[in-house]
């Protein structure tokens, strides 16, 4: 059964509140980062990010809020991981609260990048690009498995490239031989909670639709 075509959500100000912290954040910790270099590297992609968002939302191209929250989630932690490297963010407290041996601030930001699917989801029931409901949802699952492995690749290029300390906090496997592995694993398993959530909203929300 194909979902039905929705409209694209109304201007609103969560969002722009949201870029508007975003902005902030980013201004503030680009003041002394650890490592310069990393730094612009790992905000890159997060700027470009943020500027696609915010072209598609002028264009009239919106999602809701909830896909919103979820996608700023990385963009924060992103940000907050290039300012200190991820190695070494304060992160005691979820650690210790845990048990981990290593700094596991990474491996929570890299379970954001899969809130992305929540988002992608949203566009294909809008515009009904997929109508079989099992291929809506496994598509952005393979979108986030496949941007994982790309940006693993990515990693592994600057580390070899740049080299020394920058390449070492850029990589951030902290002397893990299976961190690429598991951040992809983080990647897919946050893409599974992001489209589980979508299932249920789209399961307690679409009977008051049809009144």
């Amino acid at each position: 059964m194909s979902a039905p075509a929705s409209a694209s959500p109304p201007p609103h100000w969560f969002p722009k509140l949201l870029l508007l912290a975003y902005i902030i954040l980013f201004a503030v910790l680009a003041i002394n980062p650890a490592e310069r270099g990393t730094w612009v590297a790992e905000n890159l992609p997060i700027v470009a990010i943020t500027a696609a968002l915010a072209v598609l939302y002028v264009r009239g191209v919106r999602f809701s809020n909830l896909a919103y929250l979820l996608m700023s989630v990385l963009l924060f932690m992103h940000t907050i991981g290039g300012h200190y490297t991820f190695e070494k963010v304060p992160f005691a407290w979820f650690n210790d609260l845990f048990g981990f041996k290593r700094n596991m601030y990474d491996r929570v930001a890299h379970i954001s990048v899969g809130f992305y699917a929540f988002a992608i989801l949203e566009l294909i029931d809008r515009y009904q690009i997929i109508r079989n409901r099992v291929v809506a949802y496994l598509f952005p699952l393979c979108v986030i498995g496949t941007v994982a492995m790309a940006y693993e690749l990515i990693e592994w290029v600057y580390a070899e490239t740049a080299g020394g300390d920058a390449g070492a906090a850029f990589l951030g496997s902290q002397g893990d031989i299976w961190d690429a592995q598991k951040d992809m694993l983080a990647d897919t398993s946050g893409a599974i909670f992001a489209l589980l959530l979508y299932w249920l909203r789209d399961k307690f929300t679409r009977p008051a639709q049809a009144l």
